[in-house]
């Protein structure tokens, strides 16, 4: 009786979110951006790999044994597919995205760039093959390639806060909900976006970078959390998170370590941590009960406020980051 009544009441209150905002927000559904990259008919035409059916180690293997020659030349003829291509060397990555979007993302290094739909976009700062330690960014709602400012500011204070010491990728490699809405409410985008992020760990992997520390925020941590048992990750870090579709820490099924961060201003704190029917995404990762590593985060201001100069949670993620925690 009292898990029918805790049913009801889940029910209760999700169906309250969700119509305070389906009025609206039904006009924002967003359709997931997946499968293979631009370009990739003539790419499959020339009997080149298939991108989808292709894992990153097999694509690392085949670029391994063609000359550089004809790895710049595939570059050249293929720069919406060699861009895209998780497995392939860096450099020649950089090389054809650097031709695609012609210095549209200033300072940064493009390791992807797919310009379907709202876009994709993930940006390197740092030396990403030789760098001891690697951070990678996934953020939550109306990130895109266009609007990007947001996570990639992100990457830079990360950077900045361990010295310079370690390369950060912020990864907008997944077509993220647009507001607070419906999308923002399930897991379907989250899903989609899980499958991209672990081939592009996949991808990091297979080129011999360091393992990550992956730092998702907001609905970017359900994304990580649908991802984590396939995740090519050393840590979790969830911060300003609704849930990660997991009760506890040992329902995500990783061997990485997990971390939380919410400060008190946060409006996500007023979301249910609920799921029920497919709406709400579980378990706050900050409760004790999860079984999360609490990170100090009491100085932070809102929503987005985790990364900013001098608190106490971003230096608690730079040292993450670096490796210098247990």
């Amino acid at each position: 009786m009292r898990r029918f009544t805790r049913t009801l009441i889940t029910a209760a209150v999700v169906t309250g979110v969700i119509a305070g905002t389906a009025g609206w927000a039904s006009g924002n559904t967003q359709e997931a951006v997946t499968g293979a990259p631009a370009g990739a008919a003539a790419w499959r035409a020339a009997g080149l790999p298939d991108p989808e059916r292709t894992g990153p180690a097999e694509i690392a293997r085949f670029f391994a044994g063609l000359s550089p020659v004809r790895q710049r030349e595939l570059a050249r003829t293929h720069p919406t597919v060699v861009g895209n291509l998780d497995g392939a060397p860096l450099e020649l990555r950089y090389e054809a995205n650097a031709r695609s979007t012609q210095g549209e993302f200033g300072g940064a290094r493009v390791l992807a760039h797919d310009p379907r739909g709202r876009g994709q976009v993930a940006l390197v700062y740092g030396d990403l093959a030789r760098a001891e330690h690697v951070a990678v960014i996934v953020p939550g709602s109306d990130v895109d390639a266009v609007r990007v400012r947001p996570l990639a500011d992100m990457a830079a204070g990360l950077r900045r806060a361990t010295g310079g010491r370690t390369a950060v990728v912020a990864w907008a490699g997944y077509t993220t909900p647009v507001g607070v809405g419906l999308d923002a409410a399930t897991g379907r985008l989250a899903e989609a976006g899980a499958v991209r992020l672990t081939r592009f760990t996949d991808g990091l992997a297979a080129v011999g970078a360091a393992e990550p520390s992956v730092f998702c925020h907001s609905y970017g941590s359900v994304v990580c959390g649908l991802a984590a048992h396939e995740l090519k990750a050393k840590d979790l870090v969830v911060f300003g998170s609704p849930g990660m579709r997991a009760e506890n820490v040992s329902e995500l099924g990783t061997s990485a370590r997990v971390w939380a961060a919410k400060d008190p201003t946060d409006w996500i704190d007023r979301v249910p941590n609920v799921e029920f029917a497919g709406l709400g995404h579980g378990a706050d990762p900050t409760d004790p009960a999860f079984g999360a590593r609490l990170i100090p985060a009491g100085d932070a201001a809102g929503h987005g406020g985790y990364f900013a100069p001098g608190t106490a949670s971003l230096r608690a993620f730079a040292a993450i980051a670096e490796g210098d925690v247990r």
